[in-house]
């Protein structure tokens, strides 16, 4: 990425934490992992609660990435208990935590974008 796309992705990673931090009445702006959390929320279809076990958020992230990275993961199906199950279909080609990181923040803007203009 170059310098300017960068700066642009910084920028508009920071606007997207700030609304979501605005939406939910957050006294900071939350990380990555918060958000994906938000997403894997938004995706199930549950309530939101002020606490979740260690293995609900990491359920909640694992549906947030399979949603934003549809080329990669296939919906297959709802358990008994309403969590929607994905196989992967192929190999996610982003090398090392700091790209990956990048695809997910960009992936998480256009999510957020699509949301907000689309309600």
């Amino acid at each position: 990425m170059t310098l300017e796309s960068n700066l642009q992705l910084d920028f508009d990673w920071l606007r997207i934490r700030n609304e979501v931090k605005e939406m939910m009445g957050l006294a900071q702006v939350p990380d990555l992992q918060a958000v994906l959390l938000l997403v894997g929320v938004n995706e199930v279809g549950t309530n939101i609660k002020e606490t979740y076990t260690k293995e609900e958020k990491r359920d909640f992230m694992h549906v947030a990435v399979c949603a934003l990275l549809p080329e990669f993961y296939e919906f297959e199906s709802f358990d008994s208990d309403g969590w929607p199950h994905f196989k992967q279909i192929d190999a996610i080609p982003f090398a090392g935590v700091k790209e990956q990181e990048q695809e997910l923040k960009k992936r998480l803007i256009a999510y957020f974008d699509d949301k907000i203009n689309n309600n």
